[in-house]
Parts: C-alpha cells; sequence; structure tokens
C-alpha cells in the first residue's frame, strides 16, 4: 500500500506516494533553491524538476525529510487530545512530503536509469529506510491511538472509506510487529535492516550480471536469421563496448531470450541461453544464490516472529487469495493441463526437427530448450502462415502507442493526448503527454519511457510520480517503461507482437492511476491488493487485437496501408498457439515463489542448497518438464525479492477476473464508451478504496468464474484449439 508508514515497501517497489504535508518544516529561499525536493515542484501537476535535480539533492532530502516526518509522528503520538480521525489519520496521511517526494524521484530513477552514485545512495539507505519505517510502525503511543480508533470504528459515524482508513492502518501497525514485545521489537528491527541491505544487492546484482553477461560473437553470420537493423545494434553494442569489428547480444532478465526465436545457429542460440540461466549462480561476484538463502531464513524468522506459520501465509492474508493453500490450490489445478500441452507442442517440434534432417541426410537431435522459441516459430509459420517479420512492418512504436493505445483510451473513456515538450525529462527518448478527460479537463500527465539501456532494469512497468488524492487536490502524474530495443539511428522501431500487447498492458496500469478518484492517498490508484493490481492492466490488452483497434494502428511504416485482412487473421487465430509453453513457465516461477515462501526457518537451504531446491521444488509441483525452464530461476528472479514476494502467482490469478471480464466487454457490446465508463466509475476510479472483490462484482454484478481463463488459454482440450473460427477476437496471455 502507498502511505508513508509503508514506506519502506513503497520504496522497494520504486512507487512511493505524493501527497502534501500540513507541518513542512520552514526553509529559507536559498535552500529551496539548492534543493528541490524541499518544496513541492512549481510545474504543471507537480511534475518533477528533472532539470534541477541532481544525485547530490538526494541524500540532504533523505535525511531532512526523515527528521522531519518522525518530528510530525510525535506530535500526532504525542498529542494530549483524545484521539480523533482528524488528529491522527489525516496528519499521518499528510506527513512525510520532503521524503515522499525525493523517495519517489530517486526509485523511479533507480528503475529507469541508475547509475554508480545512485547505487551507492540506494545501498546506503536502504537500512536506513527500513529503520525510520520501523521508528514510525513500532511506536507505541502512535499505535494506541490507532488502536483506538480501530476499536471505536463501528460507533464513530465515519464514512465508509474513513472507516477503511482506519482499519488498513489498524491492520498494517498489526502486521508490522506493533503487538510484539519490545525484545521482539528489536529482533524484528534487525531483521528489516538486513532485508532492505540484501534486497538492494539482489537487485544491483541483477542489473550488472544482465551486463555483463552478454554474449560476444566473432562474425556477422552467426548472427544469420536476425533482420539488418538487429544486427547492425550488435555491431553498435560491440563497439560501444570496445570490440570493434565483434558482435554483441544483450540479455533481458527472463530465462528465454528474444534472439532465440530467430538466430539460424543452434550453438549460438545455445550459448544464449546458457548465459541466461547461469546468471546469479556463476559463483562470480554477482553470485545471488548466498543472498537468496539469506533473504529466504529473514522472511521465514519474520513470519514466525510475527505469529506465521511462513512467510507466504503473513503474505498473502491481505491478498484477495488470503491463503497459501488457496493459491496452491489454483496452480495445481492448472499445471497438469498445461505441461500436458507443453509436451504436445514439444512433440510437434521434434517431428519437424526430425523432418528436416532427414531432409537434408543428417541426424536428428532432441528438442532442447534452446531450441523450443526457435522451431515454435517455424510450427506457427507453417500452421497459420506468416511470422514476426511480416508483422513487424505494422507495428511501428509511434502508430502502436497514439493510434492504438490512446485510440482505444478515447474511444472507450474520451480521453485525448497532447504531447508537450516544454517539460523536462531525465533521458532524451523520454516523452510526456498531457492526458485530457472527456470533459476537455485535465486528468493527468503521462511520461513515455519505451527504450532499453544499461541503465534500466529489465521488463516493463508503470510507477507513479504523484498520485491523486481529494485530500490534497493532487492529479495524477504517471509512466509507463518497457525495454524495446532502439534501432540504429534514422531506423523505425518496428516491434514485436509481444511489445505492441506489453504497451497496452501497461498502460492499463497507467489508466488505473489516472482514473484514480479517492479521498485519501492510502488508496490513490494501484495502491490495490498485489493479486488484483495485474487485473486492470490485463484487461487492457483485449483491444490490441480488437479490430476496430488494431486496423486503426496496425498500418505500413512506408506505405500507410492497413494490415491486409488475411494476416489480421492469422494474428487472431494464432493466439492460443505455444500456450502450453507460456503457461508452463510462469506456472513454474510462480510455484517456484511459493515453494521458497512456505518454507520454515529450519527448512531454507544454505547458498550451495539453492539450486538444488529449486530443481527439487520443481519436480514436486510436477512443472519440471526439461524443455521449459521456469521463466525466472531463482537467483535473478526479481519480482519475489521485491513487491512479489510469494505473489508471483498474482498474474495468473488475476487473469481469471480478466478473461471473465473479457466475456462481459463481449457480451455488452465491446469498446463503447458506456462500457468504458462502467468499468471506470465501478472498478478503476476507486483504488484501493474498497475490498477487492466487491469492487469487481459491483462492476460484473457477479462472481468470477474460471472457466473462461482455461478457455483463453487453451487448457480445456486435449489438442490446440486455436484454429477454430471464433465470433469474437480472441486475447493475449497477459504480460508477467
Amino acid at each position: 500500500m502507498k502511505h508513508p508508514l509503508a514506506l519502506a515497501l513503497a520504496l522497494a517497489l520504486a512507487a512511493a506516494p505524493a501527497f502534501a504535508s500540513a507541518a513542512d518544516a520552514p526553509v529559507n529561499q536559498s535552500q529551496t533553491q539548492a534543493n528541490p525536493f524541499f518544496a513541492d515542484s512549481p510545474l504543471p501537476l507537480h511534475y518533477p524538476q528533472f532539470d534541477k535535480i541532481h544525485d547530490s539533492d538526494f541524500a540532504p532530502a533523505f535525511d531532512r525529510g526523515m527528521a522531519e516526518q518522525l518530528k510530525e509522528v510525535e506530535a500526532i503520538a504525542n498529542d494530549p487530545a483524545a484521539p480523533t480521525f482528524d488528529n491522527t489519520i489525516i496528519p499521518l496521511e499528510k506527513s512525510g512530503r520532503t521524503l515522499t517526494r525525493a523517495a519517489t524521484v530517486f526509485f523511479n530513477l533507480v528503475g529507469a536509469d541508475t547509475n554508480p552514485t545512485r547505487d551507492k545512495i540506494e545501498a546506503a539507505y536502504s537500512a536506513k529506510f527500513a529503520a525510520h519505517r520501523d521508528a514510525i510502525n513500532l511506536n507505541p503511543k502512535l499505535f494506541a491511538r490507532i488502536k483506538a480508533l480501530y476499536d471505536g470504528r463501528a460507533t464513530s459515524g465515519m464514512d465508509p472509506q474513513s472507516t477503511r482508513l482506519v482499519e488498513k492502518y489498524y491492520q498494517d501497525f498489526v502486521r508490522a510487529g506493533a503487538q510484539l514485545s519490545d525484545a521482539d521489537k528489536v529482533k524484528l528491527k534487525a531483521m528489516n535492516a538486513q532485508l532492505a541491505d540484501l534486497g538492494t544487492k539482489f537487485s544491483q546484482n541483477v542489473l550488472a550480471e544482465v551486463n555483463d553477461s552478454a554474449i560476444v560473437l566473432d562474425t556477422r553470420e552467426q548472427l544469420a536469421g536476425l533482420t539488418d537493423a538487429q544486427i547492425d545494434a550488435a555491431a553498435a553494442e560491440a563497439k560501444k563496448r570496445g570490440l570493434e569489428g565483434k558482435y554483441v547480444i544483450t540479455l533481458q532478465n527472463t530465462t528465454g531470450q528474444p534472439p532465440e526465436t530467430f538466430l539460424q545457429d543452434r550453438a549460438v542460440r545455445e550459448k544464449l541461453y546458457r548465459a541466461s540461466i547461469a546468471r546469479g549462480s556463476r559463483g562470480n561476484q554477482y553470485d545471488n544464490t548466498g543472498i537468496v538463502s539469506q533473504v529466504m531464513s529473514l522472511r521465514a524468522e519474520k513470519a514466525k516472529l510475527l505469529g506465521y506459520p511462513n512467510y507466504a501465509a503473513y503474505s498473502l492474508e491481505d491478498q484477495t487469495a488470503q491463503t497459501p493453500e488457496a493459491v496452491n490450490a489454483m496452480l495445481g489445478k492448472l499445471a497438469p493441463p498445461a505441461v500436458a500441452n507443453a509436451k504436445r507442442e514439444a512433440a510437434d517440434m521434434q517431428a519437424l526437427i526430425d523432418k528436416e534432417q532427414a531432409a537434408k541426410g543428417q541426424p536428428t537431435f532432441k528438442l532442447e530448450p534452446w531450441d523450443w522459441a526457435y522451431y515454435a516459430e517455424k510450427v506457427r509459420q507453417q500452421r497459420y502462415d506468416f511470422d514476426e517479420t511480416q508483422l513487424k512492418p505494422y507495428l511501428e512504436l509511434d502508430n502502436v502507442q497514439q493510434n492504438g493505445v490512446f485510440y482505444a483510451a478515447n474511444q472507450l473513456y474520451g480521453l485525448t493526448f497532447k504531447e508537450r515538450h516544454d517539460l523536462p525529462v531525465y533521458e532524451p527518448d523520454v516523452r510526456v503527454f498531457d492526458v485530457f478527460d472527456k470533459d476537455g479537463k485535465q486528468l493527468a500527465i503521462f511520461i513515455s519511457d519505451m527504450y532499453a539501456r544499461p541503465s534500466k532494469q529489465g521488463g516493463a512497468w508503470m510507477n507513479s510520480y504523484v498520485d491523486q488524492s481529494a485530500l490534497t487536490g493532487f492529479l495524477p502524474v504517471v509512466a509507463n517503461h518497457l525495454n524495446i530495443p532502439k534501432p540504429a539511428a534514422g531506423q523505425p522501431t518496428l516491434l514485436t507482437w509481444d511489445e505492441a500487447t506489453t504497451m497496452f498492458h501497461e498502460f492499463g496500469h497507467a489508466l488505473h492511476g489516472m482514473f484514480s478518484n479517492v479521498e485519501y492517498p492510502y488508496f490513490s490508484g494501484t495502491s490495490v491488493p498485489r493479486d488484483f493490481v495485474e487485473y486492470p492492466s490485463q484487461v487492457n490488452e483485449m483491444w490490441a487485437d480488437w479490430p476496430q483497434v488494431l486496423e486503426h494502428y496496425a498500418k505500413h511504416y512506408k506505405t500507410g496501408a492497413p494490415i491486409p485482412k488475411d494476416l489480421l487473421d492469422k494474428v487472431i487465430a494464432s493466439q492460443k498457439f505455444n500456450q502450453g509453453f507460456t503457461t508452463t513457465e510462469y506456472l513454474g516461477a510462480a510455484m517456484l515463489d511459493q515453494s521458497w515462501h512456505q518454507l520454515t526457518p529450519g527448512q531454507v537451504p544454505d547458498a550451495a542448497g539453492v539450486m538444488p531446491f529449486e530443481a527439487a521444488a520443481l519436480k514436486k509441483d510436477g512443472v519440471d518438464f526439461y524443455a521449459v525452464p521456469p521463466r525466472y530461476r531463482t537467483p535473478y528472479f526479481s519480482h519475489i525479492m521485491g513487491g512479489y514476494a510469494a505473489g508471483y502467482y498474482a498474474y495468473i490469478w488475476s487473469e481469471v477476473l480478466v478473461a471473465d471480464s473479457v466475456e462481459w466487454f463481449k457480451q455488452n457490446g465491446g469498446l463503447t464508451r458506456a462500457n468504458g465508463d462502467h468499468f471506470r466509475d465501478t472498478l478503476l476510479s476507486q483504488g484501493g478504496s474498497q475490498d477487492a472483490m466487491k469492487i469487481f462484482k459491483d462492476y460484473t454484478g457477479r462472481e468470477p468464474y474460471i472457466e473462461p481463463l482455461l478457455v483463453r488459454r487453451g487448457l480445456t482440450t486435449g489438442t490446440d484449439d486455436s484454429t477454430k473460427p471464433d465470433s469474437q477476437p480472441n486475447e493475449t496471455p497477459p504480460k508477467q
């Protein structure tokens, strides 16, 4: 949850809150000019002053901000007046403004554009932030005031949102250890400090290892199958690294690497795959196995100290799933059909390999993990008679964003967008857009950061620089980040289908932030349970291949010609293809996450046992199919070392709601303003101000059911039924 007293979590997620303080310490004009975090930004909607922010500003702002907030909290805790909502909860909601301003920008930049100085600052302050959080959450006088409000809430006369806020504060304080003995509080503080330091080191190791593990190739021929633009980019990367005349393929932080789909040289594919899976467990300076062992032990001990059987039970208590047993049951139901489908897909590819090798008069070979993407693409080409190279010219980045993502938002919600060039950015490729509501008034500012770079963490995500709140009067400033390879100068940015749908996915998160219409900062935007937060973003993916939207943006980047209908039909028909692989690699990671976090302190292996434990856990859960490794292996599984600890299942848990909701849209007319307004009013605008499942039922009018998910993932039959005609567009799998 994004509020000042859960600051450590917010910082770890690079999504600290933004709200006004009633007690900002007075500053003189020279101080304000010297440090841009000592006052709210004067730019529109308090947009960050990136042109005035220097790395040297962060530490002073952190120090001052923590001191200010502790002073504010002490004043609340020691107030001689009886506790009321107005003299306790409201000032807590408004506390820590300086710290919030600085931390929000800092952690967003650490994710999007880090550097050695920022890495050092993060390492120096991670434990300090944990201690700051503990100093507030473990303050007995403050907790006594919150408990008094909680105990008297039924007769207080508070409105529902205020009552829920009191309940959430009470729950957060209890879960943070407020009811522990003084001795146990000391133990908890030490654990939190250690976990903060270890988490920072883990994430820095992951980024460093991704860059360090890039593979170097000697000849252009070894890159056969890639486009000329991709090969030129590999040459440019080599030159940048001082390897003139060679070629460098950089890695993404997933097990599978995108070039494996097209690289014709099997030895190069294997080299790329092995470099990927070795990350974090090579015994070098970036080895994360020791950190994993320490973190899992500390989390298990923390859960035990707080009265839970394991960390998963602690983590899931305030999620919609509620218990590890519920998560295990859902994942266990999906795993057998997913693996069965993956094995059928593997058999199809093995048959193709055998046939090709026989035609060449060469001995066949066994399908290996580094072969999967390459031969899956061949099977898909044969089955649906098209390949990614045919599709990419119709998926130029700007067209996808403005005539696809923005167009769908206009048709569904009445939003309009206008790019502006007068606001500063932290990196030249970043773009900024004003977002106007259906009545023409400004709703938000949207920051678009699409390109990969060595200073940027892997994956795709949304974060917030300013959160909406009626209490503060603030409107949202939100950002989307992708990792699209930047083409050589003068070349267009042509996307894969996955990259295009990822843009729709992340904009779903952005809409969740921009449409927020809540009173209190605590509930703003995406401040919902982890297993609910992916739901709105996955729903937004459905518009990527909705014919009305696809025909509007899928136009040839040179000629402007629309995507041919036969190619469009093939794209839609192929959406369930390879779902055995996609679901199995995801479930492998999600079930591995649960296996780690359902351990008791004495069950956690040491560093040498981390990888054997992983292998045993995958086998135990029946997702150890050799050809489909988990999407993330433990030493580079950044999700579960951060905000998704015991929560990576959330993507597919949310997808149960998504598949159901997609059916709702179809049954009610699809892309209409009436549907968009209903989705916005009942769900997207609510943030965390109501129970997540109540919000869902207010939107759909009923409980969710799982059958649409099984159909969506092609898990209802023994064969791939994606070639059967549908009366409505299919959907794409979620971005994880």
